[in-house]
């Protein structure tokens, strides 16, 4: 009996383990041995969507939603750091075949790259150290954009940030390679404030990452995040009907309940 009741057991614990596979196998497909490489850029200073962990590996939410589209639409991802500033001229030159870090889509980035249809619904924020941008948390003469008139601003080479403080008047613009770098400027006090993407800021004082930063008034502008590749790229039709799977089946939304614990908002098409 005691034997009949262990084999019993055994059947139905390799059953769960085939339904489980299954299961996992719908939603992550294995990776096909055959599959194509692509090369993807990407800049890991951009938390939390790019991290580079202590022992090298990638991750964040751009990582996650770039393999899930790797598996889906047959690619072997294979990334490639880069600055954030050489990304555009990189794939301009076609030695990369896509590159994702938080990219905005701009009419003037369009006149030289192509990009996916939207992934990521994000905007502009300023910070200081006293909603939209970062400031010191003692600091109580920052409440708005007007506020920013003739001060010292700190932004990220190359972003979108960058062009937003050009509208800024008689602001003393300081430009950084990275965010880590702009905020550390920041909490010296060398700078007034930051303008910088509104959801990479909350998570990185949401994660106590930067203590003694708060995040000022609304969000600056609203933006789109795309995967770039080069102009007339053979993967682009294959990477948005990946990104077009992942809204469907469900796993868009995991990755993004992931990294911010919210649910995701409607992209256009």
């Amino acid at each position: 009996m005691k034997l009949i009741n262990f084999k019993w057991q055994q059947l139905i614990l390799s059953l769960g383990c085939v339904l489980l596979i299954i299961a996992c196998q719908s939603l992550y497909p294995t990776t096909n041995p055959d599959a194509k490489p692509l090369k993807v850029a990407t800049d890991p200073t951009f938390i939390p969507f790019e991290i580079q962990t202590a022992s090298g590996n990638l991750e964040g939410f751009d990582i996650d939603l770039m393999n899930a589209i790797g598996l889906v639409a047959g690619f072997a991802v294979q990334f490639e750091s880069l600055p954030f500033d050489g990304t555009i001229s990189t794939l301009q030159a076609k030695r990369v075949d896509a590159a994702i870090s938080g990219i905005t889509i701009t009419a003037e980035r369009l006149k030289t790259i192509a990009f996916s249809r939207p992934y990521f619904k994000a905007g502009l924020a300023m910070s200081t150290t006293g909603y939209a941008y970062a400031v010191k948390e003692d600091n109580k003469n920052i409440k708005d954009f007007k506020s920013l008139k003739g001060k010292k601003i700190a932004v990220q080479i190359g972003s979108t940030g960058a062009d937003f403080a050009k509208t800024i008047p008689n602001a003393k613009i300081s430009t950084f390679n990275s965010g880590p770098e702009f905020f550390q400027d920041l909490l010296n006090g060398n700078v007034d404030a930051v303008v910088s993407d509104a959801f990479a800021t909350l998570y990185a004082i949401k994660n106590g990452k930067l203590k003694g930063i708060r995040v000022v008034a609304d969000l600056l502008t609203q933006e789109y995040y795309g995967i770039a590749t080069p102009k007339d790229s053979p993967h682009l039709d294959a990477i948005n009907k990946g990104i077009a799977t992942l809204l469907s089946n469900g796993t868009y939304k995991q990755i993004y309940q992931k990294w911010f614990d919210a649910e995701p908002p409607q992209l256009p098409f």
